[in-house]
């Protein structure tokens, strides 16, 4: 199995696939949570925020193992998904800016 099967894996089963859900708009903002830091993510568009994804897609490789912890994630149903109030929005958001 290679490293990034094995972190795939460990992802998964660990439910470090967050979903974090906004209500009442419906808003959806997704987090892969890693070992020593966490990366946000639209598998819908296939972005992810890490550095491999970015250097990854400049030498034409498609994905990274977050998005695909994501995909197998949604296809297992072993997403954890967080409910917060819309109040919670822009609090949620400047604490992603602030991490990159």
């Amino acid at each position: 199995m290679s490293d990034d099967s094995q972190r795939i894996e460990s992802i998964v089963s660990e439910k470090r696939v967050k979903l974090h859900f906004f209500k009442p708009s419906q808003r959806k903002i997704w987090t892969v949570v890693g070992k020593s830091e966490e990366h946000w993510l639209d598998p819908e568009a296939e972005v992810c925020s890490c550095p491999s994804y970015y250097f990854g897609r400049l030498s034409g490789k498609s994905t990274c193992y977050h998005l695909e912890s994501a995909y197998l994630a949604k296809k297992e149903n072993k997403i954890e998904t967080i409910i917060f109030s819309d109040e919670e929005y822009d609090d949620f958001i400047s604490g992603i800016i602030s991490d990159l």
